[in-house]
């Protein structure tokens, strides 16, 4: 690729941490004139149903170490070595626990709100890379196109976004990247481009035991009391689990809070449930405050969930975990000088079960970058070695996201309590033969030295050991019978 391509425009739609981290990348490595659309208003604005907290690992660390702001991750916070787990159960008793779930022998994870760590990737923007990076707000991609060069008749791309007062922004990148997540316009452009001739944008489905699991976030006080006097209150840095006074599973509910940095941020409590639960029927805030009521004795539902925050969740449509999917292709090259790459949800999703949204989506950017890095940014060769590079490990993950943890949401307690078993017959096994057994999934994926396929590769080892186990067991069980 000649040098001059580096001034020229590329154009990313989505400005979330895939497509803030892309252009980041992309800046360090000299590129300039590069465009960011994002439909949200600002970097920090604040989405009641997508208030997510990140657990920023090892492997997302790859790309905060990249680009310099590691750092600022226990600044902006929690430890996953400091995770501590409040339950409170409906007669107001609480347990305090510290999670043994987490590994301490590993490189610490930090849960981050979403929008601390989106602000934090666009204040880097701001601060050392404006020069090269622009963000628009409130623009939404709503076309793209080829066009022929009527002079050289080689293709090249038009995209159309539109902003927050209607006007319309034409551009023509000759690298347009797709970090605009599980309905990617980039991706479903690319598919319809593709048809009949191919399907290699299409997404593979694979079934898991908490997709299509429905979840709504309830916004709490920061700082909100735990009893009738309010002489307790939650700490920003702990983690609650506050049980339901319903048993029914039409009606049972929990509410989990994840942990904060900040004292004075609000809390973001996450309802998940099945698709038939009667939460889902609650059309009213007089309806949802009473229900809440009733299912939270332990709380002071009244002095923590407003009127206008019990309407607004009776009212929000909530979100629908996905289905573990992931597209084969990841990139294309137009007839001419024109490329479209795809990263994050573009190309792959799946349920929160093991935490590796955020962290798959980062892990994509450092494999752009090292092929970028290995082809000396010729984009001819380092698309495809980004493609070859990725795509494994991307279906290794889908495959560790239908095994990994799908049964922690309760949606199944005999289910769970039988995935509880094997796990803690893995982790019991691996620490009496760690030559033979290694640790469940769950564990072993926190290891960001070793590659999702790598991860997959251990995790199924230990399962046929265990199957052979068991089949000599019942073979010998068998005999003495016999």
């Amino acid at each position: 690729m000649n040098d001059n391509n580096y001034h020229q425009q590329v154009l990313i739609v989505g400005g979330g941490p895939a497509g803030f981290a892309t252009a980041l990348m992309l800046a360090k490595r000299g590129w300039t004139n590069i465009t960011v659309l994002e439909k949200r208003p600002t970097a920090d604005y604040y989405e009641p149903d997508k208030s997510f907290n990140y657990l920023i690992d090892g492997r997302g660390q790859k790309f905060t170490d990249y680009i310099g702001i590691t750092e600022q991750l226990p600044k902006n916070g929690v430890a996953s070595t400091d995770f501590y787990l409040t339950k409170i159960t409906p007669d107001g008793n609480r347990k305090t626990l510290k999670l043994p779930i987490i590994n301490p022998d590993r490189k610490p994870a930090y849960w981050i709100t979403r929008k601390t760590f989106v602000n934090l990737l666009y204040q880097e923007i701001e601060k050392n890379w404006h020069d090269s990076i622009t963000v628009i707000f409130n623009a939404k991609c709503v076309e793209i196109n080829k066009t022929i060069n009527g002079e050289s008749k080689l293709e090249e791309i038009k995209a159309i976004a539109e902003i927050e007062n209607g006007e319309k922004i034409k551009f023509q990148p000759f690298l347009l990247v797709g970090c605009d997540g599980i309905n990617s316009i980039v991706r479903n452009t690319l598919k319809k481009w593709e048809k009949p001739s191919s399907s290699k944008f299409e997404m593979n489905y694979f079934p898991s035991p908490s997709s299509g699991l429905r979840y709504k976030i309830l916004t709490l006080p920061p700082k909100f009391p735990l009893d009738e006097k309010g002489e307790e209150l939650t700490k920003s840095e702990m983690a609650y689990a506050v049980r339901s006074a319903f048993k029914d599973r039409k009606n049972s509910i929990s509410l989990g809070l994840l942990p904060v940095k900040d004292p004075d941020e609000v809390r973001s409590a996450n309802i998940i449930t099945k698709p038939n639960h009667n939460i889902w029927e609650l059309k009213s805030g007089e309806e949802m405050h009473d229900f809440l009521t009733k299912s939270f004795p332990q709380l002071s539902i009244n002095k923590i969930v407003s009127s206008q925050e019990a309407e607004r969740f009776a009212l929000t449509e909530g979100g629908t975990f996905p289905i573990p999917q992931y597209c084969d292709g990841f990139y294309s090259k137009l007839n001419g000088e024109s490329f479209i790459v795809l990263l994050g949800d573009a190309i792959h999703s799946f349920p929160p079960d093991l935490g590796q949204g955020v962290n798959s989506a980062l892990e994509d950017v450092c494999t752009l970058n090292d092929a970028l890095q290995q082809s000396n940014n010729n984009l001819v060769e380092a698309l495809p070695l980004y493609e070859s590079s990725r795509l494994p490990d991307t279906k290794a993950l889908i495959r560790l996201m239908q095994v990994g943890y799908p049964w922690q949401y309760n949606q199944a307690p005999i289910r769970q309590k039988l995935w509880n078993i094997n796990f803690l017959v893995r982790l019991s096994l691996s620490k009496i033969l760690p030559f033979l057994i290694t640790p469940p999934a769950f564990f072993l994926i926190q290891n960001h030295q070793l590659s999702y396929q790598e991860t997959l590769t251990k995790a199924e080892r230990t399962t046929r050991i265990l199957y052979a186990i068991i089949a000599i067991l019942l073979l010998g069980l068998a005999s003495r019978l016999g």
